[in-house]
């Protein structure tokens, strides 16, 4: 009897969804009513499913997408005025520091899918992608200064997207920008109607997967680490990159591939 009442106790939706399809994995935040306020609970749900996506060869490109009337509304606001303290809020930062370095570091590519607006620390989420394809009626802002609240960790992903002066001009404003502005700005790649924003997004990741995964890895962790080097570091380091990558099965294959004019068979695939 214990164990039919028990069932007919409804549970609450997840707050973060996975679907795999075709070599991709779509993680769709699930907070609409709290317009995917990234709370502690949803940062941890995203870092688990990342280092999980990590460990899972069968996955290509990932695709971060959310559901209702806002992609992310950055920090939850109302969980951060009710658990108040330096330990608390230091820990908070922390963790979300570690789930967009957990973004850069993982050796897929990872895609925005941006539905709606993304303001502060989902801006900073935006920013932390690999690529970002919104909606035109996306838009996006650090609005942090607006509530007292300078948006500190947001700026270091958006400074790395876009020119200090745009940067600047969004965090000292608080203004929202548009997705037109955004593309303009580098923080996303492109914006299409919402319709197109599905169809957009699969023609990038049906390309992608076309890659070598191995290449892809390589490439995208020298691209992170070089940025913040200067220019002869920077040369020296990627030409011991190429080096490694030239000596990889799939860079001989490839070269002997486009030599016999015939499509590449790359390792894991």
């Amino acid at each position: 009897m214990a164990e039919t009442v028990q069932s007919q106790i409804p549970t609450a939706d997840p707050i973060l969804l996975r679907q795999d399809a075709d070599g991709v994995a779509t993680l769709t935040m699930n907070r609409p009513a709290a317009r995917n306020a990234l709370s502690v609970g949803l940062m941890a749900e995203m870092k688990r499913k990342i280092d999980a996506i990590a460990e899972d060869d069968a996955i290509r490109v990932v695709v971060i997408a959310a559901n209702g009337p806002a992609f992310c509304a950055g920090h939850d606001l109302r969980e951060m005025r009710g658990n108040p303290g330096r330990e608390q809020y230091q820990a908070l930062f922390t963790q979300c520091s570690e789930l967009m370095l957990a973004i850069i570091g993982l050796a897929k590519p990872v895609i925005a899918r941006v539905q709606a607006m993304a303001t502060a620390a989902g801006c900073q989420l935006v920013a932390s992608c690999d690529l970002a394809i919104a909606a035109k009626e996306a838009k996006f802002a650090t609005p942090g200064v607006n509530i007292g609240l300078f948006c500190s960790t947001p700026m270091v992903a958006l400074a790395r997207n876009i020119g200090r002066k745009q940067a600047m001009e969004m965090l000292l404003t608080g203004e929202a920008i548009d997705a037109g502005r955004a593309e303009q700005y580098g923080l996303i790649n492109r914006s299409v109607e919402s319709l197109a924003l599905d169809d957009e997004i699969a023609g990038l990741t049906e390309t992608i997967k076309g890659k070598s995964p191995i290449t892809i890895a390589i490439g995208k962790e020298a691209f992170y680490r070089q940025l913040d080097m200067d220019l002869p570091e920077a040369y020296a380091y990627v030409s011991e990159v190429m080096t490694r990558n030239m000596l990889t099965r799939d860079a001989g294959e490839g070269i002997d591939a486009f030599l016999e004019k015939r499509p590449p068979e790359w390792e894991g695939r």
